[in-house]
């Protein structure tokens, strides 16, 4: 499992590195792979995250059942809000400095969606798998989530992004992986990286991959979400 995963992080790696040169991506009318990602994406938050995030809740209990927060509710969705609110926050902080072109404007989005990037390398040397190809699952979601992502972050940034942050996220990609192959992490670690992770996930694919006014392909969307789910309940 440990070599498979290594394939997949440097997939995830050459994605991010080459993902301007992967496909014609358009932004209006929406390009139909970037809505059949967006169906991809909605069905594997959905039918697969939520889930998982359930699991490390009641794991999350055991921890910290005589703790301080012993008597707070779903801290597995606090810690998940917290995620989303935090790439929220960073993303509009992008957006209200985009026309001034300050350096720091991209290299604080860029050190967000690092993260980002380092903590899906991470969850994919870390989290068991029940097998090959669930693992191949969570690629394939996830590497086709990376080209969104990677275009929200070129129509920001341009050239700086193509110029430094692809290289930065691809490292951090492969350094992520190597940090859940090689370091000892508990399971409420995990936990809490998973959690923080999905409120980034979900709200990047409510703003890259839903947006009602770059014309979605529907047919392509329910094309992305229906096939993904049918090898999500099959496998």
């Amino acid at each position: 499992m440990v070599d498979l995963s290594f394939w997949f992080a440097v997939g995830f790696a050459m994605i991010h590195f080459f993902s301007g040169k992967l496909i014609h991506v358009r932004e209006i009318p929406r390009s139909r792979f970037l809505s059949v990602a967006g169906g991809i994406a909605v069905a594997y938050v959905f039918l697969h995250l939520l889930p998982e995030l359930n699991e490390y809740q009641r794991e999350l209990e055991g921890q910290i059942e005589n703790g301080v927060f012993a008597s707070v509710e779903n801290h597995i969705l606090i810690i998940s809000m917290l995620g989303l609110a935090v790439f929220y926050g960073l993303e509009r902080f992008a957006t209200a400095n985009k026309r001034k072109e300050k350096p720091y404007v991209f290299w604080i989005h860029i050190f967000s969606f690092t993260i980002y990037s380092f903590s899906i390398g991470y969850v994919l040397a870390e989290s068991t798998f029940q097998s090959n190809a669930t693992m191949a699952l969570y690629f394939l979601a996830l590497g086709i989530h990376f080209v969104t992502v990677d275009q929200g972050l070129r129509h920001h940034h341009q050239a700086l992004y193509d110029q430094r942050g692809r290289i930065l996220l691809s490292l951090a990609v492969l350094v992520g992986w190597g940090v859940g192959t090689y370091a000892e992490v508990d399971d409420l670690g995990l936990s809490i990286v998973v959690a923080f992770l999905a409120g980034g996930v979900i709200l990047n694919v409510m703003k890259e991959e839903l947006p009602e006014e770059r014309e979605s392909s529907f047919g392509a969307f329910m094309m992305g979400l229906l096939g993904y789910a049918f090898l999500l309940l099959i496998i």
